[in-house]
C-alpha cells in the first residue's frame, strides 16, 4: 500500500476511536516516554485553528453536564469526578485550568494547586493534604500537581529514602482504589513535553517581561535533572495504573491539541456517567398555579 494511503488510513483510525482509547496507556508495562512523541496530535483536529474551534464546540456540552452532576447530588447522588494533571514545568498544567476548566462554573469546581508541603503538611502523611482537597459530591476537582509529586521530585531530589517511596506507590494505588470505589471517576492525565520545547517555553518566559513571574531560576536546575525525571515518571505511570484508574498521556508540544484532548477525555467520562436531574419532589402543576395566581 502506497505510504499516503497507509497514513490516511492510519488518521481514519485514530478518529474512529475514542480519546481515551488513544490516550491510554497500557496497564502493567512497562512505560519509556522517549516512545511518544510530544509532539503528536492523534486523533485530534487538522491544525490549531480547527483544534480551537473544535474545543469551544464542546464547551457548551461539557457545561450542561457539569450542571446534570450538580444537580444530580441534590437528590443524593454521590458522584464525583477528578481531574489529576502531572507533566514537567511548562507542561501546561495552569493552561488546561485555565482553557478547559473555563467551560466549567466555577461554584462546582474545586481547583487546588499543589506546592512544596507546608510545615503543618509535613507533619502528617503524604496523602493527608490530598484527601483534605477532595471535590464533593457533585464536583468537578482539578490537582495541579498532586500527591505524585511524592514519587518524583522526592525520588529524584531523594527527599524521602527510597524504601519509603516504594511503599508510597502501594498507598497511591490503594487510594485511588477507595476513590473509585466512592464514586469518584479519577482522570489522570500525563503532560508528555518535550526537551526542545520546554526550552522554548522558559525562553519565552524570560524574554517577556509579562511573564517574569513565571520563571523562577530553580526551573534550571529542574531541566538539569530531565533524565531522572522521565525515568521517575516512567515509573509512576507504570506502578500506579489499573482498569479503574489509569494513566492517560496526552502530547502537550502543541498547547491547542493538549487543550482539545483533555476537553473531550473529559466529555467522554461525563458522558458515561450521564448525570440526570433530579425529579421535582414537590407538586409543580400546583406551585405553577399558585404562582401564577399571586
Amino acid at each position: 500500500m502506497p505510504k499516503k494511503k497507509r497514513d490516511q488510513r492510519d488518521e481514519q483510525d485514530q478518529r474512529d476511536r475514542s480519546v481515551r482509547e488513544l490516550l491510554r496507556l497500557p496497564v502493567g508495562e512497562r512505560i519509556d516516554l522517549s516512545a511518544y512523541d510530544a509532539g503528536g496530535t492523534p486523533g485530534g483536529p487538522d491544525g490549531k485553528k480547527a483544534g480551537a474551534a473544535a474545543t469551544a464546540a464542546l464547551g457548551p456540552r461539557l457545561a450542561e453536564l457539569q450542571e446534570r452532576l450538580y444537580a444530580a447530588s441534590t437528590a443524593g447522588d454521590g458522584r464525583r469526578l477528578l481531574l489529576v494533571l502531572q507533566g514537567m514545568d511548562t507542561s501546561g498544567k495552569g493552561g488546561t485550568v485555565k482553557h478547559v476548566i473555563g467551560h466549567f462554573n466555577p461554584s462546582g469546581c474545586r481547583i487546588r494547586a499543589f506546592k512544596a508541603p507546608t510545615e503543618e503538611e509535613r507533619a502528617h502523611p503524604f496523602l493527608w493534604r490530598i484527601t483534605r482537597a477532595l471535590p464533593v459530591a457533585g464536583e468537578i476537582g482539578i490537582f495541579d500537581r498532586s500527591h505524585y509529586e511524592d514519587v518524583l521530585i522526592a525520588r529524584v531530589r531523594e527527599l524521602a529514602a527510597r524504601e519509603v517511596i516504594e511503599d508510597r506507590y502501594g498507598e497511591i494505588d490503594r487510594f485511588e482504589k477507595s476513590l473509585a470505589d466512592e464514586g469518584v471517576t479519577v482522570i489522570k492525565v500525563f503532560l508528555h513535553i518535550s526537551y526542545e520545547e520546554q526550552r522554548a517555553r522558559l525562553l519565552e518566559r524570560l524574554d517577556n517581561p509579562d511573564k517574569h513571574w513565571k520563571f523562577n531560576p530553580g526551573d534550571i536546575e529542574e531541566r538539569a535533572l530531565w533524565p531522572a525525571y522521565q525515568e521517575a515518571y516512567g515509573i509512576a505511570l507504570e506502578r500506579c495504573a489499573t482498569d479503574r484508574t489509569p494513566w492517560y498521556l496526552v502530547p502537550a508540544d502543541h498547547k491547542w491539541y493538549r487543550n482539545w484532548a483533555i476537553s473531550s477525555l473529559l466529555l467522554e467520562h461525563l458522558e458515561e456517567l450521564d448525570p440526570r436531574y433530579p425529579e421535582a419532589d414537590f407538586d409543580v402543576a400546583g406551585c405553577r398555579a399558585r404562582l401564577v395566581a399571586s
